[in-house]
């Protein structure tokens, strides 16, 4: 309950809903700036016309500025400004070492946090530090001086018995310190199963955190127990509270006559859903055909050849409202979680794989993007509005790719139609998407086979075809009208930014291109155009895919933000999400935003910049969540396999050795630099590679090497390799 709490704490700050803006809390740092010195509360209370420092406004407004960091009490009693004192506020990142570090609030580089006073914390913890010195590495090094917010009500961990002592050893290895068991507080939870347990007593300077087992999962071998884990350690929201299954329960099965009023009837044109064999949410549903030179379009008067294209999309704004319990969990989860078995949804499955999803042969409702598309793919000209549909099919990427191969077998012809529009108006948009610039990594995608054990049977690679590159161009076509129309109504919303190179990264990637011999145009600010020119002249060459690794890590992640930098990857000005609003909450942002402004009225659903960074992190949670259940999959995958010999490339290499992926298998595992050789080895990150001092071996990201997997541990989710020599 601590946790869940927490959690609705946040989402209402994003929501703009804090107490800290209250009158209260702002006089009292007025008069602390005024007085220029520490004051009493008494005296504080005094100056802002309260005559008791036990007033019930005053203790809240004082205890939310002591929450935030704003004010603090020394060892007299007096409250002080934080900004006063030098004090350092942030967020501490733990490391599975024992270390970490402090991810400060002010945006400047993290400073360092040595293992003793790592002792008084535990990731996640927000704390006021002082900086003490300059570590080895010239980083900033800070101690901390309090602890403003604990970050972890619970944690999941395996349960073990040292010497005659019960402690919890936690997944997540950022916490390195094991908690000890209070007395009486394990149940009856065995050594050795994965539990869930609550902090009783947080860690001290002279003291371990003490805890007591509240859920036992089980083994840790069990099917499913890696998803389990995962939920819990990177706090997943996997249950919908009770609220919100009593609005998801209220709705009718289909939509009912009501529900239609004032929507365009699309429902006599084959729009079809095309996705993946395993997908169960449908958010999207395409329709085409080509217009003849002086035909009419959508949106205008005469043409020139070219298409009309329809983007219908599951209308979920229809149906989760703002502010109601739906929202409220939608917000909190940010996005659907896609495991491996098992999708953890951001609405109840009666909505994300029912009513709102575009199933076919029902009902159902959308926002559409009605698009002109120019016969050089250009968009001429686009209308939203609302609708409703009726999809003629649930086709597959594999299916789609059939077709476009000549296969069209059992499918009506008004699908054959519409498919082959799609094809055509995909091959203009592909020709735009060149002409502008766009860059393509061709990057390689697994899939996970089971067997009946629910254990993996082998790992294949996805082949990603023209019906996938059809489906995308469609989609980012519509994202870009979205996003071209809010902006011209100045209706705010998140876009979906993606920066180009740091000034680090970029002369960095241009010293290693220098060792092959190439150049990144564009000069101190390169565009994306030119680095899709330089993935044209490289692709042919064997080592493309390390240098196509290069130049991806080069740029920096995509997040969201109501601040409006462009999209370099994509070679777009102005870029939004609209497209997936039954698993991704910016897209549902996105129609509410964009049905405002076909109402003539405005969309504040709070701090649009809370919102993007909280969204950017359910976003990175997921990510996270999944990367980890699929490595620990791999893993227990691989544990049979020891002692194989296998061929691979070094994709990665570090300070501690080198990482080499698999080829066929498709994973990745580590060569510990003690195992390179005897030598010497000096890690260069500029050049990606290890150097020998004496005998001048070199590692580097793509060389080709033989190895021999000699350990797997499922806890650490490590997989070890040694050379083939």
């Amino acid at each position: 309950m601590k946790q869940r709490a927490s959690e609705r704490s946040e989402r209402n700050r994003a929501r703009g809903t804090r107490r800290r803006g209250s009158n209260v809390a702002e006089s009292l740092l007025s008069e602390l700036r005024t007085a220029a010195v520490p004051l009493q509360p008494r005296d504080l209370a005094r100056r802002v016309g309260y005559g008791n420092p036990a007033h019930a406004e005053f203790q809240q407004a004082l205890e939310d500025l002591e929450h935030e960091g704003s004010v603090m009490q020394n060892r007299r009693g007096a409250l002080c400004l934080v900004d006063n004192l030098d004090l350092i506020r942030g967020r501490v990142q733990g490391h599975r070492d024992g270390y970490g570090f402090l991810v400060r609030d002010d945006g400047k580089p993290d400073c360092f946090v040595g293992a003793r006073q790592m002792h008084k914390v535990l990731h996640g913890d927000r704390v006021m530090a002082r900086e003490i010195g300059v570590d080895r590495r010239g980083r900033c090094e800070v101690a901390i001086v309090e602890v403003l917010d604990r970050g972890n009500a619970t944690v999941v961990g395996r349960l073990r018995r040292d010497y005659g002592i019960l402690v919890i050893e936690p997944e997540d290895r950022r916490i390195s310190q094991p908690l000890l068991v209070a007395p009486d507080g394990a149940g009856e939870a065995l050594p050795g199963q994965v539990v869930v347990a609550e902090i009783v007593a947080q860690p001290s300077r002279a003291a371990q955190p003490v805890a007591r087992i509240v859920e036992v999962l089980g083994s840790y071998a069990d099917p499913g127990m890696e998803i389990e884990i995962a939920l819990r350690k990177h706090r997943l929201p996997y249950r919908f509270g009770p609220e919100a299954e009593d609005e998801a329960a209220r709705f009718a099965p289909a939509p009912e006559a009501r529900d239609l009023r004032g929507r365009k009837d699309l429902r006599s044109l084959a729009l079809v859903t095309i996705d993946g064999e395993n997908a169960r949410d449908f958010d999207d549903a395409v329709w085409c055909e080509a217009l003849s030179k002086g035909a009419g379009g959508a949106s205008r008067a005469a043409g020139s050849g070219g298409f009309r294209l329809i983007v219908a999309i599951a209308d979920v704004s229809h149906y989760v409202h703002h502010g109601a319990a739906l929202d409220q969990e939608a917000l909190e989860r940010g996005n659907s979680v896609y495991f491996p078995r098992r999708v953890i949804p951001m609405l109840p499955e009666a909505l994300s794989n029912g009513l709102c999803s575009l199933n076919p042969e029902v009902d159902r409702l959308c926002v559409a993007c009605d698009m002109t598309i120019g016969a050089r793919g250009r968009l001429e000209s686009y209308a939203f509005y609302s609708a409703v549909i009726h999809s003629r099919a649930r086709l597959t990427y594999t299916r789609v790719a059939a077709f476009l191969e000549g296969s069209r077998e059992d499918l009506a012809p008004e699908v054959c139609a519409n498919l082959d529009a799609l094809a055509r108006a995909y091959g203009a948009l592909a020709q735009a998407r060149s002409r502008r610039g766009a860059i393509d990594f061709e990057t390689i995608e697994t899939e996970l086979v089971f067997n009946e054990e629910r254990k993996i049977e082998r790992i294949v690679k996805v082949q990603r075809n023209d019906a996938h590159r059809l489906i995308e161009e469609c989609m980012l076509a519509a994202n870009v009208c979205a996003s071209s129309f809010l902006k011209r109504n100045r209706q705010p919303m998140l876009y979906r930014i993606h920066e180009g190179p740091t000034p680090e990264k970029l002369g960095a990637v241009r010293e290693f291109l220098g060792d092959f011999g190439l150049q990144l145009g564009g000069g101190d600010e390169p565009k994306a155009g030119d680095y899709a020119r330089l993935l044209g002249t490289i692709k042919d060459r064997p080592d493309a895919q390390l240098l196509q690794t290069v130049l991806l890590r080069s740029l920096q992640q995509a997040v969201y933000s109501p601040d409006n930098v462009g999209h370099f990857g994509l070679a777009y000005e102005s870029y939004t999400h609209f497209t997936s609003p039954i698993r991704r909450y910016p897209d549902l942002l996105v129609h509410r935003a964009i049905k405002a402004v076909l109402a003539k009225k405005r969309y504040t659903p709070g701090d649009w910049a809370a919102l993007g960074a909280h969204c950017s992190m359910t976003e990175r949670r997921a990510d996270e969540a999944t990367r980890d259940v699929v490595n620990w999959l791999k893993c227990y995958y691989m544990r049979d396999r020891v002692g194989e010999h296998f061929e691979g490339s070094v994709s990665a290499a570090t300070g501690f050795g080198i990482f080499v992926a698999l080829d066929e298998v498709y994973v990745e595992g580590l060569v510990h630099v003690s195992e390179l050789g005897n030598d010497y080895f000096h890690f260069d990150p500029a050049r990606h590679l290890l150097l020998g001092s004496r005998t001048g071996r070199r590692f580097r990201l793509g060389d080709r090497v033989g190895v021999k997997l000699v350990r797997v541990d499922l806890e650490q989710m490590r997989i070890d390799f040694t050379l083939d020599e």
